[in-house]
């Protein structure tokens, strides 16, 4: 069995290379669904702690983005619990989840493009306007370009110029930890870069960080710590960079193709040198 697979519901293996103390954030045995009698998470848990940058990784249909939804409020918890700085917030509604400190980027239709990208600051900061000038000078610290062009709509921007509005407003509210639902998905892969360095920039100014992602490698080169997901139950945890090199997690998640590649071109014989030309004819 791989060093990195969980065993049961031994919180060594669930939540391997945690750091010791007290979680941001916890969910524990999380059972959810989006119709009744059909459970897409199955004792699902995680733990973020303080200033943590945790991916969630896993195949299609595995639960990742309806492990989110489920912490956000947006997919009923049937069993088990969501707790955020010791207060239970199993099935709050979003915008009480918002006040106590939770910011959610969905993966699509994520911002309003008929307003401008200051307009869908504002929003992001509807609870509490009067923070809006201490708000915005923090998110164009981070972003500089949102200043320079605040006034521009955010539907003529594009897909990666979106994703950084979207998680602007998510930042508004200063929250504690911030979900993040697929953040590169349909990005160009210079513009998928961008957002990955976007995330850890977010992380660094002290933003705890919660990401699912298809693009698993990337994912895990960036992030602290990292839940391999599958049919909804957690299957692998541990540090981003030693599940990037686990055996099992490549065979089963990351696939082979690569490393198949690199051994092929390593054990090809050099090409023999070009033969000369024939000399031409003697005239």
């Amino acid at each position: 069995m791989s060093s990195t697979a969980v065993q049961g519901s031994d919180p060594s293996t669930v939540h391997r290379g945690a750091p010791a103390g007290e979680p941001l954030l916890a969910a524990t045995d999380l059972v959810a669904g989006y119709v009744p009698g059909v459970n897409i998470l199955n004792d699902c848990n995680l733990v973020v702690h303080p200033g943590e940058l945790v991916g969630i990784i896993g195949p299609n249909g595995a639960g990742k983005s309806t492990l989110l939804k489920a912490l956000f409020g947006l997919v009923t918890i049937r069993s088990g619990s969501v707790v955020l700085k010791g207060e239970e917030i199993t099935n709050h509604r979003a915008d009480s989840l918002v006040r106590r400190g939770v910011g959610f980027v969905p993966q699509t239709n994520n911002v309003f493009p008929s307003l401008s990208i200051q307009e869908n600051l504002e929003m992001g900061l509807f609870q509490a306007p009067k923070r809006f000038a201490e708000r915005f000078d923090f998110i164009v610290d981070l972003f500089p370009v949102l200043g320079e062009r605040r006034k521009q709509r955010a539907g003529s921007l594009s897909g990666g110029e979106r994703q950084m509005v979207a998680m602007a407003r998510a930042l508004m509210m200063d929250p504690s930890v911030l979900l993040l639902d697929e953040p590169s998905a349909g990005l160009s892969p210079v513009r998928q870069d961008e957002t990955f360095l976007r995330t850890r920039k977010i992380n660094k100014a002290g933003v705890s960080i919660v990401i699912v992602e298809q693009n698993a490698r990337r994912c895990l080169q960036i992030c602290d710590r990292a839940y391999v997901l599958d049919q909804g139950s957690n299957a692998y945890s541990g540090p981003g960079r030693e599940l990037m090199h686990d055996p099992k997690v490549i065979e089963l998640y990351l696939g082979t193709l690569a490393t198949d590649v690199e051994a092929a071109a390593a054990d090809r014989p050099a090409s023999p040198p070009a033969a000369a030309p024939p000399a031409p004819p003697a005239g």
